[in-house]
């Protein structure tokens, strides 16, 4: 098709629900592919300074890896430069033993880190991109009330005013998070296998403010290059930086546990006992504070099939796949998807101008692809959970975790890699990381016996050895 006939040619629309960070992504994947974009998000606008008040603060920061990196850095020539220069390194785990005992875990053999980073920052930074593209429209306080998918056509209301809004489109994303209108939308016209699971733990927010020197300048309180962790086996704190100086910290435990608190003395009971080396951090006052007035927060896992209604619709990110957070693949997970999409949309030409029967193929083998995989690091998140909260004291771990990250510094090619490693530096398809991490298991727990069996029996005969001298 030439230059002048493609400019006469209607551009395909495409209608993003949801303004969050995978939909804002995807608004700029779109962008760039020439289609006419229109991103219907239910929130106030957060650029706009009179409402920051006004956003609810969303606990748990995101931790930037690999993943994400490559889907930012594959739409934007230093888009990802960018967004690092509003990041934390974080170098590994600082684990809280208790007594004032801190014990580092590197997160790789290799200097390898991740990066906190906080949600707001990274928003703005791309919706911001998105507004400079003369294809895009964005509209906020927008809901979502239901959608054809077979004409395109979709209802809405201003939240602001009250009125009704309709567009059409000739593709709806929905990247409307958990509780996606999309994806209910979705389950009355395909056959959609679908599983919702509340895990019977809770978070709680808690904040570590700055510390101040003695030149009145803030600091840090703590290491800031580390995630830190208070595990206590069932359940367990954590603390992720800000570039404010201060910590934000999660307190995850059963619903039973945070109901067993009522009072104040109550609460210091608990802290001193598990978490004492926080209360100074934390600030006694605060601390109360914080505990009665922020809210609890539920944690789910949601997973579905399939993504899509023939060449009309899709879903991504926690419409799709929704995890719990502690193995910090949410966000990255979500970009990933959109710059596989886009991977695939390339793979069958889908262009901006002409209509045909591959984005149905196209949409197909999206499901396809990304199943598994997201299947898989939903199960993986869950298990984080475990290792974070309890296996990081454990000395059968620590042995196995030393031995695996010895023979992949000796051997970075070789066939051992952590499976840390895979997950959070590389963008090796997550269902491919689980089965070598299981055929390389074996073998782990092959040489962690025989080394155990060797120092056992070496013992044996040191102690005969000196019996044997008496």
């Amino acid at each position: 098709m030439s230059t002048s006939l493609q400019e006469t040619v209607p551009k395909r629309r495409v209608a993003i629900i949801g303004g969050g960070l995978v939909g804002a992504l995807t608004v700029l994947y779109f962008a760039k592919r020439g289609w006419q974009v229109s991103l219907f998000e239910l929130r106030e606008d957060l650029r706009v300074p009179e409402n920051k008040k006004n956003l609810s603060h969303r606990s748990i920061n995101l931790a930037l890896s690999a993943r994400g990196l490559s889907a930012l850095k594959n739409i934007t020539l230093g888009l990802d430069e960018k967004i690092l220069e509003h990041v934390i390194h974080m170098k590994g785990r600082m684990i809280h033993l208790g007594e004032g005992k801190l014990k580092s875990h590197p997160y790789g053999v290799f200097g390898e880190c991740i990066y906190s980073v906080e949600r707001e920052i990274l928003l703005e930074l791309l919706l911001n991109t998105a507004a400079k593209s003369t294809n895009v429209k964005m509209y906020f306080q927008h809901q979502l009330k239901r959608c054809n998918f077979d004409d395109g056509t979709l209802e809405l209301e201003n939240k602001k005013t009250g009125n009704p809004f309709q567009d059409s489109a000739d593709l709806i994303i929905g990247a409307d998070g958990a509780f996606s209108v999309v994806r209910t939308q979705l389950m009355r016209v395909v056959r959609m296998d679908y599983s919702q699971e509340y895990i019977s733990h809770a978070y709680l927010e808690l904040t570590i403010p700055p510390r101040v020197n003695d030149k009145g300048e803030k600091e840090f309180a703590m290491d800031p290059n580390h995630l830190h962790i208070w595990p206590r086996h069932s359940f367990m704190m954590i603390a992720l930086p800000n570039r404010n100086k201060s910590f934000t910290c999660t307190l995850f435990m059963p619903f039973e546990n945070f109901d067993a608190i009522r009072t104040e003395d109550d609460l210091m009971e608990f802290f001193r006992k598990y978490y004492v080396d926080s209360i100074p951090l934390i600030g006694e006052d605060q601390l109360k504070k914080e505990y009665f007035r922020n809210p609890r927060g539920s944690l789910m896992s949601i997973k579905c099939k399939p993504y899509h209604y023939k060449d009309r619709a899709v879903i991504i990110g926690d419409a799709a796949h929704c995890m719990v957070p502690f193995f910090g693949q949410g966000m990255n997970c979500g970009f990933q998807d959109v710059e596989i999409l886009n991977g695939i949309f390339d793979e069958y030409e889908i262009s901006s101008v002409q209509s045909n029967d591959k984005l149905a193929l196209a949409l197909e083998e999206f499901t396809k692809i990304r199943h598994p995989d997201a299947i898989t690091i939903c199960d993986l998140a869950m298990y984080n959970y475990i290792e974070m909260r309890s296996n990081v004291v454990k000395p059968w771990f620590l042995l196995r975790k030393r031995i695996e990250e010895t023979l992949y510094w000796l051997f970075p090619t070789g066939s051992i890699v952590p499976l840390y490693t895979m997950v959070s530096f590389s963008t090796i398809r997550y269902s491919e990381a689980v089965q070598r991490w299981k055929r390389q298991g074996f073998l782990l727990n092959v040489i962690g016996m025989s080394l155990l069996t060797a120092g056992t029996a070496a013992s044996i005969y040191i102690g005969y050895y000196r019996f044997r001298r008496v």
